[in-house]
């Protein structure tokens, strides 16, 4: 995502990331900023396990462009949040 990330092309209310800092071009929140996530979630409400890899795809980039930032800052940051189901045995 580095480079092509940010908010060039996008909607002022999407809430796009802007990299190498990876802020909310919207907010300017650290992102995935409040307003993102709950987007996300609902976008994703049925299919979590893919917001999981977006999301992972997303740390991987930051942590190349986060370089001094704690991976377990980046990881809470990024994936932390995400709601885990039950699971059925």
């Amino acid at each position: 995502m580095t480079g092509g990330g940010g908010p060039s092309g996008s909607r002022p209310d999407e809430h796009a990331p802007v990299t190498p800092d990876w802020t909310c071009g919207s907010c300017g929140e650290e992102w995935p900023c409040a307003t993102k996530r709950s987007r996300l979630l609902r976008e994703f409400q049925v299919d979590r396990a893919s917001l999981s890899v977006y999301l992972g795809s997303c740390l991987a980039a930051a942590t190349q462009d986060l370089r001094s930032a704690p991976v377990s800052a980046l990881q809470d940051r990024f994936i932390g949040w995400v709601p885990r189901s039950r699971r059925a045995y």
